[in-house]
């Protein structure tokens, strides 16, 4: 109950900041703090029944796997969505656009600077959560902590150069189709990003403080498997 009000005071906050109605700002604020602390109490009691109460038996675990299967599902199809509108525009562009795509008027981003860079980053984080992740399989704890951690600093990283690629960028969410479908496919992207880091952040204190094992490492697989 208090994640389902709290995502939609999110969302409703979001919609009046964005179209700029007093008092938004504050809304989204608040949503997004209770968003968190919903959040953080899930991840509480999820961690305590699996690791201190041994709740998660097999039964619960294929559970828990359906439920992230069925969440990343969602993903896919928000991402669809975003994609099918950009390759609806760009590839035959409206007369009220000129014509072109890019609109007239729009100077996109260098792909072959930040983008590029951005690109590999997720790519080495990959490889790299990938082999934290063997390592814990294989009951090396170093290389368990060493892969996500290097994870989590490519992450932050990427985070980081997508705020600049914003700063830098010469257009607005409301500069024709081509800046919505841009802020919003990146935006989203990004909104991925961040929640995977948190996800992969409480995989990487849980392995610090030993709750991990070979063969028990649920919630830490779901995180790899939604980055």
């Amino acid at each position: 109950i208090l994640v389902s009000f709290s995502l939609l005071s999110l969302t409703t906050g979001a919609v009046m900041y964005l179209q700029g109605y007093p008092n938004g700002g504050i809304l989204l604020t608040l949503g997004l703090i209770l968003t968190a602390s919903g959040m953080g109490l899930w991840f509480r009691d999820v961690i305590t029944e699996g690791t201190y109460e041994g709740h998660h038996t097999k039964q619960v675990q294929k559970g828990l796997i359906i439920g992230l299967v069925l969440f990343i599902i969602s993903e896919v199809f928000a991402f669809f969505s975003v994609f099918w509108a950009f390759f609806h525009s760009s590839l035959s562009p409206a007369i009220e656009i000129g014509g072109v795509w890019p609109p007239l008027g729009i100077t996109p981003l260098d792909p072959f600077s930040i983008p590029l860079l951005n690109t590999f980053l997720l790519l080495s984080s990959g490889a790299f959560v990938t082999y934290g992740h063997h390592a814990l399989i294989a009951g090396d704890r170093k290389g368990a902590i060493f892969g996500t951690l290097i994870t989590i600093i490519l992450a932050i990283v990427f985070t980081v150069l997508q705020y600049i690629e914003y700063n830098e960028a010469g257009f607005t969410i409301a500069d024709s189709v081509f800046g919505t479908v841009f802020f919003a496919s990146t935006g989203l992207h990004g909104l991925h990003v961040i929640v995977g880091t948190i996800f992969i952040t409480v995989g990487f204190i849980r392995i610090l403080n030993y709750h991990l094992t070979d063969t028990h490492h649920i919630g830490h697989e779901s995180g790899i498997l939604y980055w």
